[in-house]
């Protein structure tokens, strides 16, 4: 694989599945190397600051404990050298860097950057307007 640069904070990544390398899943990157990274009542701080994306949704509004499940509030976890912390967009039903932790950067595939295929399950059917768009 070319690669052009490291992901950055925001950026959308390809990369294999780190519970099963046979399937890609793609995220974004919330903590690069070095960084801290925890989920407060489901807001996420990056080495202590408030890191706010405007593309994260949430369609539940109860919050779990972290003795019960990571996806609302995690302890301080530091992202180790060439790892990231990912976290899908849609918070409340992602299964990420939360539960399973980091995304090695030799699991990397490459940057997502247009939307091939988009499924909008609640309606039954392609959301044709976002096929093809770029990823912010």
């Amino acid at each position: 694989m070319l690669k052009i640069r490291d992901p950055r904070r925001g950026d959308v990544i390809v990369f294999e599945y780190p519970e099963d390398p046979s399937k890609d899943f793609i995220k974004r990157v919330i903590g690069t190397p070095g960084d801290t990274v925890q989920v407060i009542n489901k807001k996420v701080y990056v080495n202590g600051k408030l890191y706010e994306n405007p593309h994260e949704v949430h369609k539940e509004k109860d919050v779990i404990p972290k003795e019960q499940n990571p996806r609302d509030n995690t302890d301080l976890i530091t992202v180790p050298t060439n790892a990231y912390f990912v976290m899908g967009d849609n918070r409340d039903r992602s299964y990420d860097s939360r539960f399973w932790k980091f995304v090695r950067n030799d699991q990397i595939k490459g940057l997502a950057f247009i939307k091939y295929w988009s499924w909008d399950k609640e309606n039954f059917g392609v959301r044709w307007r976002s096929i093809g768009k770029l990823i912010d």
